[in-house]
């Protein structure tokens, strides 16, 4: 008898809980968070001739910010999004001279998504473009005032994207994403008066994992 009374009152709380509102069309979220940009870099070799023989290529460090996304939900499944952050901030280094130089940059990046699933568990894939805008690029070494001039072009490219929401109540939500950026720049500097160009793909991971509301 008491097994029977706790299993009815176990079925009446359920049915009596709120039921969890449904992501539908038009709702908006925001969700706020850490987020790593992890470069996986290659370039052109610097090669200096005379001057100091090849290099090799620019190596770039991982840098940790906080993170915002805006979604927009177009339908029940489908959403937009906007990536955004705190500018980030990189060391760049150059074989045997170790660091040389650090640049700052921003990725705003605007993806479709699909949205599986109908639960409290969303997982999701997007596509969409990016575009990088790269300031503030100082050199740390100028090797006695022959490196001079550093500048990073700004870069289009494409962006991929796989996620999971976990939908705590209504309005508030778990979230953790990775994206896969495709940036590539020309770096320009001098050295010792002469210009050089060298082509660069960053190409990062973007690792994300933050707390979201919906409304």
């Amino acid at each position: 008898m008491m097994k029977r009374t706790l299993v009815s009152a176990l079925v009446l709380a359920t049915l009596a809980a709120p039921a969890m509102a449904a992501r539908e069309a038009g709702d908006f979220i925001v969700r706020a968070g850490y987020i790593n940009v992890a470069p996986n870099e290659s370039s052109q070799d610097v090669d200096t001739g005379d001057y100091a023989g090849n290099l090799g290529e620019f190596g770039v460090d991982s840098d940790a910010q906080l993170g915002l996304n805006f979604t927009y939900m177009v339908t029940d499944a489908i959403g937009i999004e906007v990536l955004a952050a705190t500018p980030f901030t990189h060391d760049v280094s150059l074989g045997p001279l170790g660091k040389i130089a650090e640049v700052t940059h921003l990725p705003p990046t605007v993806v479709a998504q699909y949205y599986f699933g109908s639960d409290n568990i969303r997982p999701y894939i997007g596509a969409g473009v990016n575009y990088t805008y790269f300031w503030d690029e100082d050199f740390t070494n100028n090797l006695g005032g022959d490196l001079t001039d550093l500048d990073a072009s700004g870069s289009w490219g494409l962006a991929a994207q796989v996620g999971l929401d976990w939908e705590l109540n209504e309005n508030w939500l778990i979230n953790a994403s990775v994206w896969y950026i495709d940036i590539q720049t020309d770096v320009d500097f001098k050295l010792a008066g002469t210009p050089v160009s060298i082509e660069t793909d960053i190409d990062p991971w973007v690792y994300m994992v933050s707390v979201g509301y919906k409304f």
